[in-house]
């Protein structure tokens, strides 16, 4: 590992999933003016989330294909074997 080009600054902030209200503490580096309390009583910098593990169809298991314009149906047509 080389050394000094990994930064130092690390702090527990709070990671806040906006779609569904659920937070996590972690270590990080980034930067927030944002501030929350914490379950210990302290207060964290909130780094504000889109979406986190709580919220993604890959890990909440309601994943959904949309099929727009039969795009499934011709491919399955086109890469068909034939009789």
């Amino acid at each position: 590992m080389k050394q000094g080009i990994h930064p130092t600054n690390y702090r527990f902030v709070i990671f806040k999933d906006m779609s569904n209200g659920h937070c996590f503490l972690s270590r990080s580096t980034t930067a927030s003016k944002d501030t929350q309390t914490w379950e210990d009583g302290n207060e964290y910098p909130l780094v504000k989330l889109e979406i986190s593990n709580t919220s993604h169809p890959f890990y909440t298991g309601k994943n959904t294909i949309v099929d727009t314009a039969g795009r499934i149906d011709k491919f399955k047509r086109r890469y068909e074997k034939k009789k």
